[in-house]
Parts: structure tokens; sequence; C-alpha cells
């Protein structure tokens, strides 16, 4: 197949997990035969056409028009969706000049024959629906989130909007776990245009026997992690959702009943100065080191190879990478998983099989509960690691994950041919 594939983060621009999915996926596509032709966005700094590994890459160059969009759109709006309406100006011109390079240079000027397009989530799907009404091309909407779980309600009314439209004019609509396709279907998507498709991870890159135990031990005594302290490790953006603040008052918890505990938090955003005030006021100085940037993936690879446990207490995550490379590193995982959580596909939470340790991200009681389980029995929860290294093994690759994609786009070719 030649497939066009629209998402906003590609490497080496990589915002969230969605760069880092898009990357393995496409590859993986590669490597089975297929033709993929990336259209992703351009800081301004970046090559607008370049193939990388076998991936044709498309990005081009924006322009700014915030000036005349508050002129067509409210500027509530955007703020609903906790950006401004620069990021929407670039969103909506990248969708613009991606499909009009699309239809334009690849398929009327180099003649390339497109079998079918796809794209992820609204920051893509204006690209999916234009290019669905120029050509016709089956179309695959991959929604991992909605703005209505982002934003617990209160969100942006356009991204609403663009959601159910690209919803609707898609053949077909993945999704990154059942309990966002029970949610979609609740809230009036066509449940029989829906597939689940897990995210995966690569098995050669994150493997804890690739890792030299004098950098594990370097990395610990960094952190001022002692022989006989035990490393807990959270990775990801600072913010409310993730569930970082009342990861800290867990703590709090946590630290009187198992002084060795020694929480590691490594990631960016907007509670940095939050998370920093706490471990003031909560006098978590000695059990809480905190390093507020993203690293590289080698650093955060060997992150994961030094710590005991990782936790991700979010309150919302459709696409929780984080704990996947936990498990593929053979490390025992605590997830939030109140709400919508893809975790709690992969995670097995109790039996002989148990792998980790769902809790309600947004009671910092339970998550206290969660880390002390794992402190309170360590060989337990060395054996928790093993059995999630061998879960991901079995069933979470990325070549499996394409496969299965691919089996579905597919699908789809053939369904628009009959039509």
């Amino acid at each position: 197949m030649r497939i066009g594939y629209f998402v906003w983060e590609y490497p080496p621009r990589v915002v969230n997990g969605l760069g880092a999915c898009a990357e393995n996926i496409c590859q993986a596509m590669i490597n089975k035969g297929h033709d993929v032709s990336v259209f992703t966005m351009n800081d301004g700094t970046l090559k607008t056409r370049e193939v990388l590994n076998g991936v044709d890459v498309n990005r081009p160059m924006l322009v700014d028009g915030s000036n005349i969009l508050p002129h067509v759109l409210s500027m509530e709006d955007p703020r609903r969706s906790g950006t401004g309406i620069k990021f929407f100006n670039d969103v909506l011109m990248y969708n613009i000049l991606s499909a009009t390079k699309f239809v334009n240079e690849l398929i009327k000027k180099e003649g390339y024959e497109f079998d079918m397009i796809c794209a992820h989530d609204w920051l893509s799907a204006m690209a999916g629906i234009m290019i669905k009404c120029e050509t016709g091309l089956p179309f695959v909407f991959h929604l991992n989130s909605t703005e209505w779980c982002r934003s617990r309600g209160e969100g942006s009314k356009t991204v609403l909007h663009v959601e159910e439209a690209a919803a609707n004019a898609a053949d077909r609509v993945i999704t990154a776990c059942y309990p966002m396709y029970e949610y979609l279907t609740m809230h009036g998507f066509d449940a029989t245009k829906i597939n689940v498709c897990w995210n995966s991870v690569n098995l050669a890159k994150y493997d804890p026997r690739k890792l030299k135990e004098e950098d594990i031990q370097g990395l610990r005594s960094r952190y001022g992690v002692g022989p006989g302290d035990k490393m807990v490790l959270f990775v990801g953006r600072l913010a409310t959702v993730k569930g970082i603040v009342n990861l800290m008052e867990a703590m709090y918890k946590v630290a009187s009943e198992h002084p060795e505990a020694k929480l590691i938090v490594l990631g960016k955003g907007e509670l940095e100065r939050t998370v920093f005030e706490l471990i003031e006021e909560l006098n978590l100085g000695e059990c809480v080191k905190t390093r507020f940037e993203y690293v590289s993936e080698a650093e955060r690879i060997l992150h994961y190879g030094a710590s005991d446990m990782v936790v991700c207490p979010s309150m919302y995550e459709s696409c929780n990478i984080v704990s996947l490379e936990a498990m593929a590193m053979e490390k025992p995982v605590i997830i939030g998983s109140k709400r919508i959580c893809s975790s709690c596909d992969h995670v097995i939470p109790s039996g002989h099989e148990q792998t980790g340790i769902l809790v309600d991200g947004s009671d910092s009681a339970d998550i206290a509960w969660g880390i002390n389980s794992l402190l309170g029995d360590t060989e337990e929860a060395r054996e928790m690691g093993k059995r999630g290294r061998r879960q991901v093994e079995k069933y979470l690759t990325w070549d499996k994950s394409a496969e299965y994609i691919v089996k579905i786009y597919e699908d789809v070719i053939k369904e628009a041919g009959r039509k």
C-alpha cells in the first residue's frame, strides 16, 4: 500500500507520546513493504521534505494568520482548549497546506497513487476531511483522545466539532484502548466503525539487559538514592491531569511509612513551580528529587533501569506510553485508572500474573496505598516487573500493532472498492 499519514508531531520534532508512536508504526509499515508519506508540523527550522529511514516526510512551512483569525473565530474558544490563537493558527495552516501539497503536488504533479490516508486526532483531522472530499480516498481516523476527556467537559467547541466531523467522514476509526471505545460509543460515535489497537513499545531499545550496572548505580547516586533506598520514578508532563499534585501529597504519606522511598520526578510542565512549592510545604526535600526537563530517550531508558517502580497516577490517560516502556524495562507500575485509561488494558492488577497496581489518580491516599503495597513486598514487586516484560513481548510490539493496523487499512480499501 501507499499511505498518506497525517500526524502533527514526528521526529525530530516530538512533543508527546504520539510522535514516538508515529515513528515506530511508520517504520514497522516500511519494514513490511508499504510506502508511507508523512505530513507533519514544521517549527520553521526543519526541511520541508526529506526521507527518514525510508519514510517520505513532508513539513510545509507555516505562515502566521493569528492576526486575522480573531475576526473569524472566537478568542475564547482556543483558551478553553488550554491553547492560544497562535497555536490554533499553526494547526489550521498545517492542515490546509498539507492537504494542498498532498493533492496538488504529490498526486496531481508527481503522480503518486495513494491507496488511502489516515489522520491522528483533531490536530490532523481537518486535512483528512479535506482530502477525503477532494479525492474520495479511503480515510481512517486515529482518535486517541477527545477534547471532552482532555478538558474534563470544559474544552473547545471547535475541537469537538472537528473530532465529530472527522469521525463521520472517516471510513474507520481506530482508538488506543477499550475504555475509549466504550466512551466513544456511549457519546454517539458509530460503533460499527471503531476498532481498538493498543500502543506498543520497541523491545530492542527498551531492554534492561543492555544497561550497565555501573551506569545504573551512578544515576541513583546522583539523585541521592542509597543502597538501601527504593527509587520511585515519575516520567511525564507536569500537568493536573497527570496527577502530579496528588502524587506529591501521596509521598507525604509514603515517607512516614517507608522513609527509604525516594521519588524522582522527571519532566516539564506548567506545574513545575507548584511541585517545587509542595516539596517545601510538605517537607519532602529528602524523599523527592526533581529534574524539570525532557531528557533523551537513552537517558529516559536509564532512569527506568535505575528505578524500582514507576508511577503514572493520571486522572485521564488515553495513550500511556510510559507504562509500556516501564513494563518493557521489567518494572512494576502504579497506574491511575479511575477514568479512561489505556494502561488498564495491558496492566494485570491482580492474581498470579499481576504486573502492577491500579489506583485512583485523583486520591492521594490511594496513590500512597499503591506505592506502599509495592514497597511492602519488594520481591513480589520484582516478579511483577518480570511478568510485565513477558506481557509486552507477547502482545505489545510495534510489529504486532503494524500487522493489525495494516489489516484494518486493507479492509477499508477493499470496502471502498466495493462501493
